[in-house]
């Protein structure tokens, strides 16, 4: 880190907020790219240039990942950018080199520095780089109490410099990339172990550290996530849809519209809307003609399109009443808080105390309840509490539900309390 931004850093680095001590702030800096920005590497040969490179830089390493989220089918990343003392920036083209497992092995033993690693670590894993060791600056910032913890807000707030903005959201899948996309991808990664090191220094002085490198060992660990259940079901919109039939309807068009975004390779949204679908089944449509009606199913749809969704909605109505899909999805757990008062009034009650009790233990702490212990974990807690509620058994079922060790010594005395209240 230079001067100016350790300077920057000392003088706006806050744990509670994001507010400059003086009332009239100086403009904040642009911040430039310290060696230009790296052409991208696209072939075998460029890339072993740059596994060499970065295997022989020293310190943690800045990964970032640019997804074509909208745009394609899936999460793949169309852009991989990386920063490391003595290797200087790079940016690789996952499309060109579809195997990056060389240099995740090349820095496998370092620690990854990544902004919110839990959106970009399964597109990376994808690609063959898992790290051992991450420091996630979201996560760090949320527990270090700032307001806000958007990448660029972090960096002017820590560092004193201003991130470019507007090319998060388009389709990195375009090809070439154009220049002040690549510019945008570079400065990701620029300042990105700099802020690393200041938030470190905060936890420190908040006592947090340990916390953060508990929160960081546990997403590194975390095997990846078991397909969706009846991924149908979260629909926008399906709260409009009641009857099992249409449940059906809206089951048929989801898979076909998934079948289509696949083989195409494009955003399933782009070839039929939820709220296409929702209509569709709210409606039961007889023929073709019918759907061409419907909202979603325009002037602009051919009919061989639409003959394709009425087709799907047909082997809807077709289904025989035994393979309608059920309301709702087998519960996992306890059920909703809103139905608690009625099904359990004591277990609503340890469920208010738990609440309030977490809540103000947050804010004395300066971070996201959700950050201090997940609502999920305190309401299987309340529903299913142990037999004999003590701190230690207050502690294994935390642990048992994932909480690490750091939140346990946090919540396991209040949520104990709160085990205790009974109804009146």
């Amino acid at each position: 880190m230079t001067d100016a931004q350790k300077t920057a850093a000392d003088t706006t680095l806050r744990a509670t907020g994001d507010s400059p001590p003086d009332p009239r702030p100086a403009p904040v800096p642009l911040l430039e790219p310290r060696e230009g920005i790296p052409p991208v590497t696209a072939t075998d040969e460029a890339l072993a240039e740059i596994v060499a490179a970065f295997a022989a830089g020293t310190g943690p390493v800045a990964v970032d990942a640019e997804r074509a989220s909208g745009y394609r089918y899936g999460q793949r990343a169309y852009l991989v950018q990386l920063r490391r003392e003595g290797a200087g920036s790079a940016l690789i083209d996952p499309v060109g080199c579809p195997d990056l497992s060389a240099l995740g092995e090349a820095i496998g033993d370092a620690e990854w520095v990544l902004h919110a690693a839990t959106q970009d670590l399964p597109c990376l894993r994808d690609i063959g780089m898992v790290p051992t060791r991450l420091f996630d600056t979201e996560l760090a910032g949320r527990l270090a109490g700032f307001a806000r913890v958007g990448l660029g807000a972090m960096v002017e707030n820590v560092l004193g410099f201003a991130l470019e903005k507007g090319h998060s959201a388009v389709d990195w899948s375009t090809r070439p990339l154009p220049e002040p996309w690549l510019r945008y991808a570079a400065l990701d990664v620029e300042l990105l172990v700099d802020l690393r090191d200041a938030l470190e220094e905060e936890l420190t002085q908040q006592g947090k550290l340990e916390w953060a490198r508990q929160e960081f060992a546990a997403i590194a660990a975390a095997p990846p996530p078991p397909p969706r259940k009846d991924p149908w079901r979260r629909t926008s919109g399906m709260h409009k849809v009641r009857r099992r039939r249409q449940m059906a309807v809206v089951r048929e068009l989801w898979t076909a519209r998934d079948q289509v975004a696949q083989r195409r390779d494009v955003s399933p949204g782009k070839v039929l809307g939820d709220a296409a679908i929702v209509e569709a089944a709210l409606s039961l449509p007889p023929n073709s003609h019918a759907l061409a009606g419907l909202p979603g199913f325009g002037h602009r749809m051919g009919r061989r399109q639409l003959e394709q969704w009425q087709a799907a909605v047909d082997r809807a109505r077709a289904l025989p009443e035994s393979e309608l899909p059920q309301p709702g999805q087998p519960l996992n757990g306890p059920p909703p808080p809103r139905a608690w008062a009625d099904k359990d009034p004591v277990a609503a009650a340890r469920l208010s105390a738990a609440r309030t009790a977490v809540t103000a233990l947050a804010e004395s702490l300066h971070l996201p309840q959700e950050n201090l212990i997940t609502p999920d974990t305190v309401r299987r807690l309340c529903w299913e509490p142990p037999a004999e509620p003590t701190q230690e058994s207050v502690a294994e079922v935390l642990s048992g539900h994932g909480a690490r060790p750091w939140q346990i010594e946090q919540v396991a005395p209040i949520l104990t309390e709160a085990l205790l209240t009974d109804a009146g």
